[in-house]
């Protein structure tokens, strides 16, 4: 089970760190990863991290946002800084053994989404 949390409004501007927690499963043994969806829009790649610690990040938010991870708490965090009205969408986490999976947005695990609003 996934449960993502952190989300809420922020000015374009401004950070936010949305938090994800990988309960009942070996946290260390998956990739983690963050994709978004705006309304009317496809669903967006946003960030992975693999179970080694490889990264990988969407277009739209790199060098913007920051991707993390810490087994000892089964942790994966989403740094967001510099957000801009764009980034408005509800983020979800996803958890699968493959970070490749992960990036491909069919992994075997998702969260229920935390919703993030950047007003201009």
């Amino acid at each position: 089970q996934l449960q993502a949390s952190g989300g809420g409004l922020v000015q374009a501007g401004g950070s936010l760190r949305l938090s994800c927690v990988l309960s009942g499963r070996s946290f260390s043994s998956y990739a983690m990863g963050w994709f978004r969806q705006a309304p009317g829009k496809e669903r967006e790649f946003v960030a992975a991290v693999g179970w080694l610690g490889g990264i990988q990040y969407g277009t739209s938010v790199q060098g913007r946002f920051d991707i993390s991870r810490t087994n000892a708490n089964s942790t994966v965090y989403l740094e967001m800084n510099s957000l801009k009205p764009e980034d408005t969408a509800v983020y979800h986490c996803c958890a699968d053994r493959s970070i490749n999976t992960v990036k491909r947005g069919t992994s075997a695990y998702w969260g229920q989404g935390t919703e993030v609003t950047v007003s201009s």
